[in-house]
């Protein structure tokens, strides 16, 4: 297990090119990280690394085989790459995104073998400049899941400084974003041509 080196300051406004850079280097060795997204903190990872995926599924306690597994996505065409969209799902991702929404759709055939027996995915957009030029200079979708929730700590997943001392080592980077939320993404289920809100969050449809 590699041991933090060090807490990345990112500035949402205005994201430092070259910190973003080692963030997706870090993330194309395999590594994984904590970053801010417009809900919770989140774990995420290269979502062509296998092994990468693997150990946050183990760090999450969760069976690949029965998880629901969701990727952050810059774009709507980078979206349409990897997820099937009718028109009715596209215009209202169109009108939501960026935002605290995970929307699931139907998989594409491009996804990776980890994703390949499962027939929905979600997918995430968030308003938050950081998470959206981390997955531009990595090239592809960026895994994620929320870091844990524990109503006794709701500080070790909203201050920065204390998610890296309780996480740290277990992950290679904890991007501080500023404090984060404590209120998860809404989840849009659109897989069968109406859309239905299965967990609410804090977005809100327009």
């Amino acid at each position: 297990m590699t041991l933090i080196l060090m807490l990345l300051k990112i500035y949402d406004a205005n994201p430092n090119p070259a910190v973003i850079q080692r963030v997706a280097d870090t993330l194309r060795r395999g590594g994984i990280i904590i970053f801010p997204t417009d809900g919770v903190y989140a774990f995420g990872c290269d979502l062509f690394n296998a092994n990468a995926v693997e150990r946050i599924l183990k760090l999450k306690d969760k069976d690949p085989r029965k998880s629901n597994l969701s990727f952050v996505c810059s774009e709507m065409s980078q979206i349409s790459e990897y997820a099937k969209m009718d028109d009715a799902a596209f215009k209202l991702m169109k009108r939501n995104l960026p935002g605290p929404f995970t929307f699931i759709l139907n998989g594409s055939n491009k996804l990776p073998k980890l994703f390949k027996n499962k027939k929905t995915v979600g997918i995430r957009m968030p308003a938050n400049a950081i998470a959206l030029e981390i997955v531009r200079h990595l090239g592809n979708p960026l895994m994620t899941s929320s870091i844990f929730y524990n109503e006794e700590t709701t500080e070790y997943i909203t201050d920065p400084e204390l998610i890296e001392e309780k996480y740290g080592h277990q992950v290679d980077l904890v991007i501080d974003g500023g404090f984060g939320g404590l209120t998860p993404s809404t989840i849009v289920d659109c897989t069968d041509g109406e859309a239905e809100i299965i967990r609410e969050g804090v977005g809100v449809l327009e």
